[in-house]
């Protein structure tokens, strides 16, 4: 006889009502996510705040995730999936609608980051719980097919929505996390995986640094925590930068071409996971390493582009080594990380480097902007950074002497 959880993952195929309720609660969540941020930076202009400012956005949208790593997964095991993510998208919602209302930008964005932090084992917990090994591949690729159409349409639209009316901007953005809660509603309310599991601080604490000790002492598990740290941390400074760089390079003033710059490193990003799905495996995982060092290579010669089809063919170029870089960089932690301490705990501890690694490259950031660096200067300076973080991991990896 079939257990109960076993029961569940036998019931739903991959565009079953419950399915198309995970796949658009995540497309609203996500699109609105990135939405959100050009809203917020377009708020932050309209109030005449210092440049410096705006990256620190992103500095309280990490430290959630941050400061939240050892919890949020025990959270999402405690309760059904699909509730989980409907408490993570309130948060959000909440966090929308106070910046709506007012309130302090940083303070509302970092009730976003809360919900975040909160969604993300959630999101990617369920969809093993709804469908099968055979179709557990292709039920990631929808999520994530799904996600990066997100991404690039909340980019866009946060862009366009902002440059007509910043609170039109966060309206929709507020509008766009109901209607994800309100499809959470439709996923069944599956069993929890642990449930009535105890979220005592001191005990969680404990185990989530035992996670990390162990997979920091695995050299393929070690280079990957790394590796894809450095990508995320920039990225997300790609995406301030450019909001600095656009009007200084391009003299071009408004919201939304930042915007669909961001959304030409996310084309960029799919072409290039697409490549690698392809060409690299675990076994050849350092064929990606190449890729890896033009990022910032790539962003040192974009620094110095004075033409918009210029600028997108190099945010895409620069998008699909990225792509190429972090894709089997995640399937060897994912891997490594379910041999050792478990998938779920393994992702805790990614976004927990990840999202460090965000503040203290944006951090690296905002001391250029205010240093008074140029937008110019200070990308060319950062693509510096980006060449020789990855370069020494590189050698690293190949020496077989990590760390």
């Amino acid at each position: 006889m079939k257990s109960i959880n076993e029961q569940c993952v036998a019931q739903y195929g991959l565009f079953s009502p419950a399915m198309s309720a995970v796949m658009v609660a995540q497309f609203l969540s996500a699109m609105a996510d990135n939405a959100l941020l050009f809203a917020a930076i377009a708020l932050l202009k309209l109030n005449h705040s210092p440049d410096w400012l705006t990256p620190v956005l992103q500095e309280v949208f990490a430290f959630s995730f941050i400061a939240l790593a050892p919890f949020v997964g025990p959270f999402a095991d405690a309760i059904p999936k699909g509730r989980a993510m409907l408490i993570a998208n309130a948060m959000k919602f909440l966090g929308a609608a106070a910046m709506l209302l007012g309130l302090n930008p940083f303070l509302s964005y970092s009730l976003v980051g809360i919900g975040a932090a909160a969604y993300s084992p959630a999101k990617y917990g369920i969809l093993g719980e709804m469908v099968g090994p055979d179709k557990l591949v292709k039920a990631n690729s929808l999520m994530e097919g799904s996600t990066i159409v997100a991404i690039l349409l909340g980019a866009v639209l946060g862009g366009v929505l902002a440059d007509w009316s910043v609170s039109g901007a966060l309206a929709a953005v507020a509008a766009c996390y109901l209607l994800a809660a309100v499809a959470n509603l439709f996923i069944p309310k599956l069993p929890a995986a642990h449930p009535g599991e105890h979220l005592a601080f001191l005990p969680l604490v404990r185990d989530f640094w035992d996670s990390l000790r162990t997979l920091m002492k695995n050299p393929d598990a070690r280079f990957s925590l790394l590796g894809t740290s450095v990508f995320w941390g920039t990225g997300s400074t790609l995406r301030f930068l450019l909001v600095a760089w656009v009007p200084a390079a391009l003299l071009i003033v408004d919201n939304q071409t930042p915007a669909n710059l961001s959304g030409a490193v996310a084309i960029g990003i799919a072409l290039g996971a697409a490549a690698a799905a392809r060409y690299v495996y675990l076994h050849t995982v350092n064929r990606a390493l190449p890729a890896g060092i033009l990022i910032g290579l790539l962003i040192m010669v974009f620094a110095h582009v004075t033409a918009m089809p210029t600028a997108a063919i190099m945010l895409v170029l620069i998008g699909a080594c990225g792509g190429f870089y972090v894709v089997p960089l995640n399937a060897l932690l994912q891997e490594r990380g379910h041999q050792t301490v478990g998938s779920g705990h393994a992702i805790a501890v990614q976004n927990f480097f990840e999202n460090f690694s965000m503040m203290l490259m944006v951090g690296i950031y905002v001391l250029m902007t205010r240093a008074g660096l140029s937008a110019v200067a200070a990308a060319t300076g950062f693509g510096v950074v980006v060449t020789l973080a990855i370069s020494v991991l590189s050698w690293m990896r190949l020496k077989k002497t990590i760390l």
